[in-house]
């Protein structure tokens, strides 16, 4: 099971990455560019993820992950209940989605969790 702390952890380490708190969410961004956000109660995160890849991760393991609210469908957005992921798969995923949003030469040179 993994928490927001895990999560901080690793995002405020990537580069050009910040935590904000809006609406009682926890979300991380870069720039305006959420990437990672938190429902109000902390038990599940959402994260950017490829549109066109989120039906086969929810077909694969739909216990795990979620689809995002009606209203974020159209966005590259994914979610998962934090009582089911553990720590290396979370780190992928943040570090994936962070990934997403930053430059690509910015996203190729990271080494560090979750690469």
């Amino acid at each position: 099971m993994i928490a927001v702390a895990d999560v901080r952890t690793l995002a405020l380490g990537l580069e050009r990455s910040h935590e904000a708190f809006v609406h009682g969410r926890v979300k991380f961004r870069v720039g305006q560019i959420v990437y990672v956000a938190f429902s109000r109660d902390e038990s599940v995160m959402c994260f950017a993820f490829p549109r066109e890849e989120r039906d086969a991760l929810i077909d694969t393991e739909p216990e795990k992950f979620l689809y995002p609210r009606q209203s974020d469908m159209r966005f590259n957005w994914v979610c998962a209940r934090c009582d089911l992921l553990d720590v290396p798969e979370m780190q992928e995923r943040v570090v994936d989605a962070w990934r997403m949003v930053v430059p690509k030469k910015l996203a190729l040179a990271y080494d560090g969790p979750g690469a």
